[in-house]
């Protein structure tokens, strides 16, 4: 195996371990702040992360060839940033009503909104085998969200990280339109204005902060959750190109609940398990039928990474 491709396939594990600490650890700092002010010190956190990396590349001469957002991608660089307001303040408010386990899997439902709403909107095809991966995919969803699967009454927390996981898959095809431009820019722009956006909302809803030293915890949370995370990933697509960086990138959900239930110290319930079988099917077909869908000229597939 040649030395660049090793190195990528690193970059990209890494890129997936760092993304997955985000739910539990957002869980736990939950209970010190509220949702949507949360949502946009992590974003904020990303955002001033990667205006470093930014400000040292140019202080050191590294200024890339890569082509700038234009007005022409105006609207997609506003509804991008308008959704990355959305998803994590849902993500936020059923994380405070679920497990980070739970949530930590339901987020693969975002697969199913990406493929879906490209299928719809863009008319992407979808193949059999991603169309059998998003069966397995929407079965687990179902078994995490039953709250009562008895009486068929479904968890509040669950429907809640499904609309996050909707949001961000109509993200991904706004992200779609920008895919052949600088990714620093596009991150950039992401953290600074979605996590303002956040913060103005959180103020007018009348959120407050009344522990302040969980700001800089939140900050360093969006920093590596969200910020180093997609600066690994871009430079492991650039290694390994996209197709095979996202089936790798894959595992994030899983880590997360891994590390969920050891944080938390839950011992998943049958249904669970069920549950993980089916998603983990649902993933590995998915990321396994990437690089179909990368000869057909998909959506560019570093888009899960620019949350």
């Amino acid at each position: 195996m040649q030395k660049s491709v090793k190195k990528g396939i690193a970059l990209a594990l890494l890129a997936a371990a760092l993304y997955a600490v985000n739910a539990p650890l957002s869980k736990l700092l939950l209970d010190f702040m509220p949702p949507t002010l949360m949502a946009g010190f992590l974003y904020l956190g990303a955002g001033l992360g990667m205006g470093t990396v930014a400000l040292a590349r140019r202080a050191k001469g590294q200024i890339g060839g890569e082509r700038t957002l234009t007005r022409t991608e105006l609207p997609y660089t506003v509804a991008m940033i308008v959704l990355d307001i959305a998803a994590p303040i849902c993500l936020l408010v059923g994380l405070s009503y679920t497990t980070a386990a739970h949530a930590s899997l339901l987020n693969n439902f975002e697969i199913v909104a990406t493929a879906g709403i490209a299928f719809l909107v863009f008319r992407e095809r979808i193949s059999p085998r991603l169309c059998l991966g998003i069966v397995f995919v929407v079965l687990s969803c179902l078994l995490l969200s039953f709250e009562d699967i008895g009486a068929l009454r479904f968890s509040k927390g669950s429907l809640f990280v499904l609309l996050a996981a909707l949001c961000w898959g109509l993200e991904n095809n706004c992200t779609r339109k920008l895919s052949e431009k600088d990714p620093l820019q596009i991150v950039l722009l992401k953290g600074i204005f979605s996590g303002l956006g956040s913060l103005v909302i959180g103020v007018v809803v009348g959120e407050r902060l009344t522990v302040w030293w969980c700001v800089p915890a939140v900050l360093g949370v969006g920093l590596v959750a969200y910020g180093m995370s997609i600066f690994c990933y871009v430079y492991a697509q650039r290694l390994l190109g996209a197709a095979r960086t996202s089936a790798y990138y894959a595992i994030a959900p899983f880590i997360g609940a891994a590390l969920s239930l050891l944080i938390f110290r839950i011992l998943p319930g049958p249904l669970y398990l069920v549950a993980l079988v089916f998603m983990m099917m649902g993933a590995w077909l998915s990321a396994s039928d990437v690089p179909l869908l990368k000869r057909k000229r998909a959506p560019n597939a570093h888009q899960n990474s620019l949350k």
